[in-house]
């Protein structure tokens, strides 16, 4: 037993101010803000529904300050990564598993922000850690532990490991869409909050770590329109990318023609104007692009008054883009480059999508490609449709 004269609940507070000052966990105050958090009777560990956390007095009371700052960092991780509503499916699937898979993501990531153990400390306890899964995401994890226990042969394989806390897939699993959508969004604003005081303090964003904000466009929507305009007269369907639609109730459908991209460019100013704040923000809209209806090719420009750095990603690869980019720029604004670039490609793309401040330095260019732009301002393109974001 740890003894203290603060009682359970003080020692959580304390852990909190402790964390929200920190350069390496800042960038939580404001999830850590989000919901209820408090010590209750009957609970072994720690617990989340995805919004609120609750801490076990007896459990608490074993733990040093430094552990309980890992516990406490770790329950509001998840709420970070939205990992109750995001992976219902992996749930449904495998409970031990997503809970460990969820698991690994965060606790590798704690440790990447403190290796040297400054606010934390790894509590006696079997934790799921392993370095190679620095950087993936709880979908990741969780194929590779269902493809060695497939290997294996053995459901007793991980019988030694698991998750030390419980994690309240069931709760949210009774949320209603527009509740689910309520919670991404209170989320995202607490996101946003600890970003402000990570970014005063110097510390590390919530962008740094691969935790992407909700979009503010409905990509579907605009994507939909625009290859049903572009690709008419494709009636037939394709069996080569199953309809998510008919995936949750396990049925194996075509996905039509209408909601099929092909080869696309995104080009991303990142010239000196764009703050981490809107380059943050046009990340999520790309993440989300690439979520909602995935391109069969990606080609991710980022650019100034020339092409700065260029990424390729494929199906299956896009939900690593937002660990595994690296914006790179800061200089002038000339789009003129990214028209540039895609002339000279081999193989033209279907879309080209391009996110700016709208402050260029010259002209707009007008691609032979249909062309989206995303704006952050008033400023509007002549050419292509123009969507204006906050």
């Amino acid at each position: 037993m740890t003894k203290s004269k603060l009682s359970p609940q003080r020692r959580l507070q304390r852990s909190h101010i402790a964390l929200m000052r920190s350069p390496r966990f800042a960038l939580i105050s404001g999830i850590i803000l989000l919901g209820d958090s408090r010590v209750e009777d009957g609970i072994p560990t720690a617990y989340t529904d995805g919004r609120n956390k609750v801490y076990g007095r007896q459990f608490l009371n074993t733990l040093t300050d430094k552990q309980l700052n890992f516990v406490v960092a770790h329950e509001n991780f998840h709420v970070l990564y939205k990992h109750m509503t995001t992976w219902q499916g992996l749930w449904r699937q495998n409970p031990r598993l997503a809970n460990m898979a969820c698991d690994y993501v965060i606790n590798q990531q704690i440790l990447d922000l403190d290796p040297e153990g400054k606010e934390i400390e790894l509590p006696d306890l079997p934790l799921c850690i392993e370095e190679q899964y620095r950087g993936w995401n709880a979908g990741q994890v969780y194929e590779d532990l269902r493809q060695q226990q497939e290997e294996s042969g053995a459901d007793e394989q991980f019988d030694d490991q698991g998750s030390f806390d419980e994690h309240g897939f069931v709760d949210a699993r009774s949320m209603s869409e527009q509740a689910r959508k309520a919670l991404h969004q209170a989320i995202d604003r607490a996101a946003r909050q600890g970003d402000g005081l990570a970014t005063r303090l110097n510390g590390t964003r919530s962008r740094d770590i691969g935790a992407i904000i909700e979009s503010q466009v409905d990509w579907r929507s605009q994507l939909q329109d625009f290859v049903q305009s572009v690709c008419a007269g494709r009636t037939s369907t394709s069996w080569r990318r199953p309809n998510r639609r008919w995936l949750a109730s396990d049925i194996y459908m075509p996905t039509p023609f209408s909601e099929i991209i092909g080869p696309m460019v995104i080009g991303v100013d990142t010239s000196g104007s764009i703050d981490a704040s809107l380059l943050n923000r046009f990340l999520s809209e790309i993440v989300h692009i690439t979520q909602t209806m995935p391109p069969e090719r990606v080609h991710l420009l980022y650019w100034d008054t020339q092409i700065t750095r260029e990424e390729v990603y494929i199906s299956g690869e896009y939900e690593a883009l937002a660990c595994s980019t690296k914006p790179v720029g800061g200089g002038g604004t000339d789009a003129a480059c990214v028209k540039h670039f895609v002339d000279a490609m081999n193989t033209k793309p279907e879309l080209v999508l391009m996110l700016t401040d709208g402050y260029l330095c010259g002209a707009w260019p007008c691609f032979n490609e249909p062309a989206l732009w995303l704006s952050s301002s008033d400023e509007k393109s002549p050419y292509g449709k123009t969507i204006h974001i906050e």
